[in-house]
């Protein structure tokens, strides 16, 4: 499964009232530790199918979800479970460090 962009409109029904823990990228097309971390992401949504999902969220297109979480840099990632956030972290990091820190919070 690749990774879900997701809007102001549809954050609540894809991140909130999610079946499985959600990771959620909020980013930017002009970040550059965004675009280091993306394909990192993008592989382990397909690798962890079904276990989370991995969402992404353009913060210049969709200021509103990164006010209500109070994204103040970016990359900044979140996870939530059963529609509460249960670990956050930001900055760039390895794949590996990315995947440890998801297996850990779910």
């Amino acid at each position: 499964m690749a990774t879900v962009a997701v809007t102001d409109d549809t954050f609540d029904a894809e991140v909130k009232n999610s079946d499985i823990p959600v990771v959620v990228d909020f980013w930017a097309e002009w970040c550059g530790p965004c675009k280091q971390i993306g394909p990192a992401l993008e592989e382990l949504s397909s690798e962890m199918e079904g276990k989370v999902k991995v969402v992404k969220v353009d913060v210049d297109s969709n200021p509103n979800s990164a006010v209500a979480m109070g994204v103040r840099g970016i990359p900044a990632l979140f996870i939530f479970k059963n529609g509460e956030v249960v670990s956050n972290r930001s900055g760039a990091a390895p794949k590996a460090a990315l995947q440890s820190w998801i297996e850990d919070s779910i």
